[in-house]
């Protein structure tokens, strides 16, 4: 069956309610994020019955009705236009629909179908309420929730005294709560995410105090700064640690430069905003200079499915973000979540079917 033999019929736009486990707070710049989000979708409709759908990446265009799905989308590239990037997830799912094969297939299939997945929702749930802040504690019991709900990875949000706290002391108590989660889950990954809440020579301060908690990756420790990233480099040789940068407002060439000097390690652009055509054309690219991706998921449940589908479909990816909690009207079932792994199935399309 080929593409060329459907044209859209219709475009349904519609929107899909999600909901945390539980009210994520603050990170080093933003107040509470809430208890999830509604976001929006677009429905293809084909003159022969196929639907494909996705959250919008983009406007939506007004001239896609009457053409052949060939027209708007590639199988081994994507979409097609730029004017049509709001498109990119549901043209994807419709082509998968079409062709009969699972959007990893469209991809290439160069990665595992089972990926790691990590704890995206470790906020600053110790600063919660105002008049009755729950401490170190409070972050634990996330972690534990999390733990029980199958996650063995933790990414932990620092940079307190960015904005919630003096600096001294948000400083030390993004140390406090390291070595707490550290010695409560010996063995799970950390991984820890200052959303640009530190200085170049403050969060080598912050490493150096954390230097036994063996840490997986540092995300977004400062504003990006080749000089800066290169220092941070040097500090971190000879460990483990990985450097992940590039999900707020990415330079994309810039951060592929300093990838290529060494500086970067992991590149995080947002699965949706970013776009699956984007990261099929950079993920080559990224992979030559030895680098790997993640792209960055939080805020939709959904979202993890859609990169752990790139993960297994381009490669290169080591872990993607979990984001606890579930998106509704979506039949997620052929996900398959366990002891941290989620493995993507072989239905057609993203495998998620609408309820």
């Amino acid at each position: 069956m080929t593409l060329d033999r459907h044209f859209v019929r219709r475009v349904e736009r519609s929107t899909l309610r999600s909901r945390y486990p539980r009210t994520i707070g603050r990170n080093a710049r933003l107040g509470s994020h809430g208890d999830g989000p509604v976001d929006d979708i677009v429905i293809l409709h084909t003159d022969t019955g196929k639907t494909g759908w996705g959250l919008v990446a983009g406007p939506i265009p007004d001239d896609v009705v009457g053409r052949s799905v060939a027209d708007l989308v590639d199988p081994a590239s994507g979409v097609l236009d730029e004017a049509w990037r709001g498109l990119d997830f549901a043209l994807h799912d419709l082509a998968g629909q079409i062709l009969d094969l699972p959007v990893h297939a469209l991809l290439g299939s160069h990665g595992e179908t089972t990926i790691p997945c990590y704890d995206g929702a470790i906020y600053f749930a110790d600063l919660d309420p105002d008049d009755a802040p729950g401490g170190v504690d409070a972050v634990l019991r996330d972690c534990a929730a999390d733990d029980a709900a199958g996650y063995r990875a933790f990414k932990l949000k620092i940079g307190r005294g960015n904005r919630w706290m003096d600096r001294a002391a948000g400083d030390a108590r993004d140390i406090e709560v390291t070595r707490a989660v550290r010695e409560a889950y010996p063995d799970h990954r950390i991984l820890v995410d200052a959303n640009d809440g530190y200085d170049c020579d403050g969060f080598l301060g912050y490493l150096r105090a954390v230097a036994d908690c063996d840490l997986y990756w540092v995300e977004e420790p400062f504003l990006d700064n080749a000089a800066d990233l290169a220092k941070l480099h040097h500090h971190l040789r000879g460990t483990s640690t990985l450097i992940a940068e590039g999900e707020s407002d990415p330079q994309l060439e810039t951060l592929l430069e300093i990838t290529a000097e060494g500086s970067i390690d992991v590149l995080l652009m947002d699965v949706v905003s970013f776009g699956l055509t984007s990261w099929r054309a950079v993920m080559p690219r990224i992979a030559a200079l030895g680098a790997k991706g993640s792209p960055h998921a939080w805020g939709v449940p959904l979202k993890t499915l859609y990169a752990a589908q790139l993960a297994a479909g381009l490669g290169h990816v080591d872990t993607v973000e979990g984001v606890p909690g579930e998106t509704g009207g979506i039949d997620t079932s052929a996900y398959r979540w366990l002891d941290g792994n989620l493995t993507v199935p072989d239905r057609p399309g993203f495998g998620l079917p609408l309820t």
